[in-house]
């Protein structure tokens, strides 16, 4: 189970705060983006990556020369947020409107991995993410890729989920009204990959089936 600290703990809709470690891992490992948030020279930035959980900690990539990353690598705390959206909550009335939802709030500081073979490590993570036991059909990584690139580690020590799931809620004097109210279901699939011009007479791999 996560330790949150009690400036963590929410104030609103506590029954929706979840701590258990197997939530908190399951929207991450399902999630591509993430949101990283921080204050530098008096002014908020929010940027959008993508990430890789693996065991206790997440992991982004990023170019040595990125402004983000070089500013962030320096040990400034972070806000990394990530959502999904499960399903429209149609209600009878527009107060009671709302969104099924999964997500997950982080506070930390980043550690930068600074290993060749950890970094590779990580990068093979999210990789095989995106693209699931494709690592080895890949042109192998170069050294100087690798060189090219920082890996910021981030602990999951101070992370929460917040879920909302189930039907509509409607007051119980709108309940007669002849107004529809359920769910729309939200769906993020995969369609079937589309080739590069250099892909046009080669087979579809494995991996991507």
């Amino acid at each position: 189970m996560t330790t949150i600290p009690a400036h963590l703990v929410p104030s609103r809709s506590f029954k929706r705060a979840h701590y258990y470690t197997e939530n908190i891992y399951s929207i991450l490992d399902e999630a591509l983006v993430c949101t990283i948030s921080f204050v530098m020279d008096n002014k908020p930035f929010s940027i959008p990556t993508a990430f890789v959980r693996y065991e206790d900690k997440i992991y982004i990539h990023g170019s040595v020369g990125s402004h983000f990353i070089r500013e962030i690598e320096k040990g400034l705390p972070v806000c990394i947020t990530v959502s999904l959206l499960d399903d429209l909550v149609i209600a009878k009335s527009a107060f009671h409107y709302s969104v099924n939802y999964r997500s997950v709030v982080i506070f930390a500081t980043p550690e930068k991995i600074e290993e060749k073979e950890q970094k590779s490590d990580a990068l093979k993570w999210l990789v095989e993410k995106i693209t699931p036991n494709s690592w080895d059909s890949l042109r192998p990584i170069r050294d100087n890729e690798i060189k090219k690139t920082t890996i910021l580690a981030f602990s999951l020590e101070e992370a929460s989920a917040k879920i909302r799931s189930g039907q509509v809620i409607n007051e119980d004097e709108d309940n007669h009204l002849p107004i529809w109210s359920g769910l729309i279901p939200l769906r993020n699939s995969r369609l079937a990959p589309v080739p590069d011009e250099t892909s046009l007479q080669l087979p579809l791999p494995e991996y991507l089936k």
